[in-house]
């Protein structure tokens, strides 16, 4: 943009002509020209900025969203407790990320596996990268550790919530986000030399870098602890330990969906971009409304594929499953939502509900417990996303997005390059989640610090651990003070011409819970 608008004074007073102004007049209209260039340049930045800050804080109500899908997710007796853990999330996850997982990730210049700048925002701002990109990326990472903690809900120690948030965002995704997302990684797309299978990964905004790295460390997590109490009978078969709250699923649910408009096309980090030339109406403004576009039918096709699929399979309309089956959609397309067209993410959507059916169907018949389906959701549906963009990213939104003449899709005429690079994702990421957070929760295991006991586990961890339950159903003193009033209970006499002493509020509760166990 400066280019075009720059100027010499030496080149204008010859097209002048020989005037006694001629070079004070020359120098005059190019410092003009200069000023307009800088101040078009600012505007630019200040556009770009304010775009990504904003796609921040939606990706940041995503945790909103996460907390009340777990909250309405796990039983009565463990909502404070699932509600903690998503605070603990984002707070322990921005004081790590800020001071090492940012700079892992994208901290350049660097090496093909890690990056090694910007411990602690050091040199930020620079020409690259500003704080609102740390921010975006933040959210990022939190939105990760959230996908795990609900895998291993209702039955994890609070320290184990502690170490593996820290350890996950401030080591384990910043690794896999530098190999994907960063120029220097080795598996990049943005790498500007030696491009794996000469195309680089297309994980857009997490598919894989996001959504299967929280599930898979969910899924060690949920393994290595086990099934909760009373989720197998003695025979092996499933007994539904259902959620408390469907409203608060539902509310969670939409807020997750309002905040992905963010994390999907927010990914593009910029807004102020032409394709083509300039003035024209199409550019990267057009990609992100595209972006939001195939985001949206993708969870739409995935969350009806699943209510009637559910409805054949149970002969129930579940509205649990179908905010499942949304979130899974959403999960899938995610890699590949920038390059496909509409019509593609339809197919996404169909697919990535029968994944997470089968996922769930495979985990009931190996006794495997995840109380939000986030490991078959977010793995499995995140696995299949990196699949389907191998297969359906278009050649001209490649070229836009990414750069001209790179691999496209399988079946869109691209070849089988991209499907390569796509295999070799799914495969890394397993194996270093797996080794990392697998040994992570297996040595909590042995050190006796990450399955609470029976005792606390049957009794609600709101009750041993957080001090009472979230909901309050009754006063918990018989005297006490209420908007400044003294209240007190008047004790009933049990006779033969009494009314029996009434039983106390929380008995019902409590019996509820033991049997729901």
């Amino acid at each position: 943009m400066a280019g075009a608008l720059s100027c010499s004074a030496t080149d204008l007073a010859t097209l002048i002509g020989s005037t006694a102004n001629a070079t004070a007049f020359s120098s005059y209209i190019c410092s003009r020209f200069d000023a307009v260039s800088a101040n078009l340049s600012d505007t630019k930045y200040a556009i770009d900025n304010t775009y990504l800050l904003f796609s921040a804080y939606l990706v940041f109500s995503m945790q909103l969203g996460f907390a009340m899908l777990c909250a309405g997710s796990v039983r009565a007796k463990n909502t404070m407790n699932i509600m903690l853990t998503n605070v603990l999330d984002a707070a322990a996850g921005g004081l790590f990320y800020y001071l090492f997982g940012y700079a892992f990730a994208f901290g350049a210049p660097s090496n093909a596996f890690i990056g090694r700048q910007f411990f602690g925002l050091k040199d930020i701002p620079n020409p690259n990268f500003d704080y609102s990109h740390f921010l975006y990326q933040w959210a990022f990472a939190i939105a990760a550790a959230g996908i795990t903690s609900g895998s291993i809900a209702e039955r994890t120690q609070f320290v184990a919530y502690l170490i593996y948030s820290s350890f996950l965002t401030g080591f384990v995704y910043p690794v896999v986000s530098h190999w994907f997302w960063s120029s220097d990684g080795w598996a990049s797309a943005s790498r500007s030399h030696d491009l794996l299978f000469g195309s680089g990964v297309i994980d857009f905004a997490g598919s894989g870098v996001v959504h299967m790295v929280g599930g898979i460390a969910g899924l060690w997590g949920a393994l290595i602890e086990g099934p909760r109490i009373g989720r197998f009978d003695h025979a092996g078969r499933s007994v539904t330990l259902r959620g408390h709250s469907a409203s608060l699923v539902v509310l969670g649910s939409f807020l997750l969906w309002f905040g992905w408009y963010g994390f999907n096309p927010g990914s593009f980090l910029t807004i102020l971009k032409s394709y083509g030339s300039p003035g024209g109406y199409v550019g990267q403004w057009s990609a992100i409304g595209r972006t939001a576009v195939t985001t949206t039918l993708a969870g739409c096709t995935a969350a009806l594929t699943t209510l009637f699929g559910k409805r054949v399979l149970s002969g129930h309309w579940n509205v649990t499953d179908v905010c499942n089956g949304l979130l899974g959609g959403f999960a899938a397309i995610t890699s590949g939502c920038s390059v496909v067209e509409p019509w593609a993410a339809i197919i996404c959507g169909f697919v990535a509900a029968m994944v997470l059916i089968g996922c769930n169907r495979l985990a009931e018949r190996v006794r495997y417990d995840d109380p939000l389906e986030a490991a078959q959701l977010h793995g499995g549906c995140g696995a299949w996303g990196i699949i389907f963009t191998a297969l359906f990213a278009k050649e001209a939104y490649v070229s836009e997005v990414y750069a001209p003449g790179r691999p496209y899709g399988l079946f869109m005429g691209g070849g089988g390059r991209l499907l390569a690079a796509h295999v070799i994702q799914i495969l890394v990421i397993a194996g270093w989640v797996s080794a990392l957070m697998g040994s992570l929760f297996y040595c909590l295991h042995k050190m006796g610090l990450l399955r609470i006991s029976a005792e606390d586990e049957m009794a609600g961890m709101d009750q041993t651990r957080h001090g009472g339950f979230a909901y309050v159903y009754h006063d918990e003193d018989e005297t006490g003070r209420n908007g400044g009033f003294m209240i007190k209970s008047t004790p009933i006499r049990v006779g033969p011409t009494s009314t029996p002493t009434p039983p106390h509020p929380n008995q019902d509760l409590q019996q509820q819970q033991e049997q729901q166990v």
